[in-house]
């Protein structure tokens, strides 16, 4: 968290009484949770210049509890009403899982800042700590189809069943036996202090992240005053923005829209930098795979390029592969 001067809004804006600013998130508890993390932050550099106000919205992702993303359009689902919040000036600041974010923001918005990354693991919920140890044929419950896919290529046997829904709402199905197991990202269950309640942890070589898993990002306006934007900078992580340059130019090579299994995973290691994706089928039966590693920290612009030069080493397997099966 940032401890430097607090930075004060601009006289245009400056009142005898605090600037107030209103920051939107979805409603589920962990959105919330994030929402009132990112606030402190804020305080923390504006101090009492400020009130913050918390909105939160029901996105279309969580009313569509019937369908996979895929059907019901794809990303954006969870972002699209905080969006035209924004855009209509009902709030200043969207909090958002950056794995939900589409990699083109719309016209009028930018990102803000990127929080601190958490652990980007999947963890496992149900009576054995790792996929592989699941009974022959048991139920594996996910909407995501990188989890369903990254499953069916360890446990072919495994059969996958939709779980949409929070948190607290894919815990209930898992108790109520919908499924034998079922994977939440690692990184919502430690926001909620709710880490122990996990199985196991999914390997990142087992199960490579989803891109961008464990950040949480801010977006404003472009025309947001001079003065928050100053202070998202202050609040910003760059080690969070480097890895999300990297793996969000991995997704938008390869076209990653919820209607492809992919993962992409950018790490910072003890000699510089590590970074991994993969594309799968569908049904985990073909995989491909590519890595990069570089003894240094690239900047955020070429972390870009990192990531698209991955994203494209990966594509080309792919194509080469799909070409010789025709």
């Amino acid at each position: 968290m940032s401890t430097q001067n607090p930075v004060s809004p601009s006289p245009d804006n400056a009142k005898d009484s605090a600037q107030l600013v209103k920051i939107g998130a979805r409603g589920s508890p962990l959105a919330i949770q994030q929402a009132e993390d990112f606030a402190a932050r804020l305080k923390n550099v504006l101090g009492d210049k400020i009130e913050i106000e918390i909105l939160s919205f029901t996105t279309s992702g969580d009313q569509l509890l019937d369908k996979r993303l895929q059907d019901a359009g794809g990303k954006g689902l969870f972002t699209r009403e905080l969006d035209l919040a924004q855009m209509t000036g009902r709030i200043d600041i969207a909090v958002h899982s950056l794995k939900d974010v589409p990699t083109i923001l719309p016209d009028g918005l930018i990102m803000g800042s990127y929080l601190p990354r958490e652990d980007a693991r999947d963890a496992l919920f149900g009576k054995v700590a790792n996929i592989s140890d699941l009974p022959h044929g048991a139920t594996l419950g996910t909407a995501s189809l990188r989890r369903g896919a990254q499953a069916l290529a360890l446990r072919p046997d495994l059969k996958i069943v939709m779980f949409r829904g929070n948190v607290q709402t894919r815990l209930r199905k898992l108790a109520e036996g919908h499924a034998d197991a079922t994977l939440l990202a690692a990184a919502g269950l430690n926001r909620l202090g709710m880490t122990d309640k996990a199985a196991g942890f999914m390997p990142k070589d087992q199960m490579l992240p989803a891109c961008g898993q464990g950040i949480v990002c801010t977006t404003l306006r472009d025309d947001a005053p001079d003065w928050l934007i100053e202070a998202s900078a202050q609040i910003d992580v760059l080690e969070s923005r480097i890895a999300a340059h990297a793996e969000r130019a991995f997704l938008t090579r390869l076209d990653g829209s919820c209607r492809t299994p992919i993962a992409g995973h950018f790490s910072f290691t003890d000699n510089g930098i590590h970074m991994a994706g993969e594309v799968l089928e569908d049904d985990g039966s073909e995989r491909w795979f590519a890595e990069y590693s570089q003894a240094s920290i690239p900047t955020a612009e070429d972390a870009t390029r990192i990531g698209h030069e991955l994203g494209e080493k990966v594509a080309q397997a792919r194509d080469a592969s799909k070409s010789n099966s025709q």
